[in-house]
């Protein structure tokens, strides 16, 4: 097993627990319970699957875009030691703010596809998150270890 599929692994592993200990789904009921390191953990292993699968337009199109870009999730990155992510998730709530509306909207999966050539700007985040995906998630990984998170 290599190290990535490792760090993989071990992120999957605490997000699994942090979801069990809120009922098995993350609601704003459950993310009572939980402390704002969980939520910000639970944020990027969400930020990361999404981006990972389908880039910025699809973790909106999903819905996730308020999770992440309205709430502290940056600053939280950034506090973890994650500046220059932290700067990506700015851009990120930039183009969130100026596109999210109309990427949310109900829509038929063609035109789903075709907001990728709509918004080729989102490619730029998406590439710079790929590039750096394993340092980030090592990072966040460490950082999770440090506070108790595992």
């Amino acid at each position: 097993m290599n190290a990535h599929t490792h760090m993989d692994d071990r992120l999957q592993e605490i997000r699994e627990h942090i979801l069990d200990r809120a009922g098995g789904a993350l609601t704003a009921a459950s993310m009572q319970q939980l402390s704002a390191d969980e939520v910000t953990l639970l944020a990027y292993c969400t930020l990361r699957e999404e981006v990972m699968d389908g880039g910025l337009v699809q973790l909106i199109y999903n819905g996730y875009g308020p999770f992440i870009f309205l709430n502290p999730f940056a600053k939280a990155m950034r506090l973890w030691g994650l500046k220059d992510f932290s700067k990506l998730l700015y851009e990120g709530r930039k183009f969130y703010e100026a596109h999210g509306a109309e990427i949310q909207r109900e829509m038929s999966d063609e035109d789903f596809m075709a907001l990728f050539e709509q918004y080729p700007e989102a490619d730029d985040f998406d590439d710079t998150f790929i590039e750096n995906e394993e340092d980030i998630s090592r990072a966040v990984l460490d950082h999770a270890l440090s506070i108790g998170l595992a």
